[in-house]
């Protein structure tokens, strides 16, 4: 029979006590988190270098070189003389070629269609990179817990941007039409900005444990999450924008700053019709909204900035230094392009300029949602 304890009797203090359980929150959950962020870092530098070989392709007139879809034996390019004259008469039956490119030669075509193709083929390696990577995780059983989704869904809009693509370059290769259809770059463009947007988020996030964010949102700053999230829409409109003035070439009209011909509205902006085609189709009107849209996100972002300079933690801070030092460059950018009709190598560096400012955005909202947390005495 068990002997009775009595009620005050002294515990003996070299009984061993059971260790705490820690890391419940992330048991199971892990994965490879580290090799997936490396991945996705990989698919980041693929998609910005994208992002640049399409802005140069259409800088350089060569998007419509091409005029098939072969998304399989496309990888191969002309391997001889015959493939090639092949090709050239392709394109020789489009209207780029015969209202504007009459008699270029096959050395000038080479030239519009290897940009083409690099970046067709840029895209067949981001898509291959990015089966290798999430079919091997899922393989191996190497994604955290709640990721399988996010991470496929990373695939399947890159399988709907190859689409978006062919059918942006199909609306050049019919009728009148010297390039293709501004609205068409623009959804093609905005795609590649959403997919290098969550693979930027899905790299800040997947590199902190989920007990960490779980932790670091209780001091999330939700007033500054909302007017980040309001600043990268608002800038996100704007991209769309650009791409319009890209695909109408509208960057190399009115090249007065900050008046347009001499006045603030650009001269006769309703002329085509009907009325909604302006805000596509007319130079001069979609290069006034991009620089209205351009002054608004620039005061916004101000505002974004003096509630940011006053959060608590240190790093959140310089997030929000650098996202406006980066607007404000690229406001500055965007009027130089115009005062010197957009040349190719500051069109494409207003247009780099955009994805860096694009994900800097970004992290400073992640910061501002998942803060890191810092000691007194470092200041952060």
């Amino acid at each position: 029979m068990a002997q009775q304890r009595k009620l005050f009797e002294e515990v003996d203090a070299s009984t061993p006590k059971a260790a705490p359980v820690t890391g419940t929150i992330d048991r199971g959950r892990n994965g490879a988190r580290g090799a997936i962020r490396v991945w996705l870092g990989i698919l980041f530098g693929l998609v910005f270098l994208m992002i640049a070989v399409g802005g140069l392709t259409r800088l350089t007139d060569s998007g419509l070189s091409i005029t098939e879809w072969n998304p399989i034996m496309g990888a191969l390019p002309p391997m001889d003389a015959a493939t090639w004259d092949s090709e050239f008469e392709k394109y020789k039956q489009i209207p780029e070629y015969q209202l504007q490119n009459k008699g270029m030669s096959l050395s000038e075509f080479k030239v519009i269609y290897w940009w083409e193709w690099g970046h067709r083929q840029l895209g067949r390696v981001i898509g291959l990179v990015w089966a290798i990577g999430f079919f091997g995780f899922l393989l191996f059983r190497a994604i955290p817990a709640g990721w399988t989704t996010r991470l496929f869904v990373l695939g399947l809009l890159g399988g709907l941007q190859g689409a978006i693509g062919w059918w942006m370059v199909a609306s050049g290769l019919t009728g009148t039409m010297l390039d293709v259809a501004s609205y068409r770059l623009a959804t093609h463009l905005g795609l590649a900005f959403v997919i290098l947007g969550l693979i930027a988020w899905f790299y800040l996030k997947i590199g902190r444990p989920e007990r960490d964010l779980m932790q670091a949102r209780r001091a999330g700053e939700p007033k500054l999450w909302g007017m980040s999230t309001g600043l990268l829409h608002l800038v996100f409109l704007q991209i769309l924008v650009g791409a319009l003035v890209a695909g109408i070439d509208a960057g190399r009209t009115y090249n007065d700053w900050p008046l347009m011909a001499g006045g603030f509205l650009p001269p006769f902006p309703f002329d085509i019709e009907p009325v909604w085609r302006n805000f596509f189709e007319n130079a001069g009107l979609v290069q006034f909204i991009h620089r209205i849209l351009a002054y608004i996100a620039l005061i916004f972002a101000g505002v974004v900035w003096l509630r940011g300079r006053q959060s608590a933690h240190g790093r959140t801070r310089m997030a929000y230094h650098w996202m406006m030092v980066l607007l404000f460059g690229q406001v500055v950018l965007g009027i130089v392009t115009v005062l010197y009709q957009a040349p190719l190598q500051i069109a494409i560096f207003h247009q780099a300029l955009a994805v860096v400012l694009w994900v800097a955005i970004l992290r400073a909202r992640f910061l501002s949602r998942y803060p890191v947390a810092g000691s007194i005495r470092e200041g952060i």
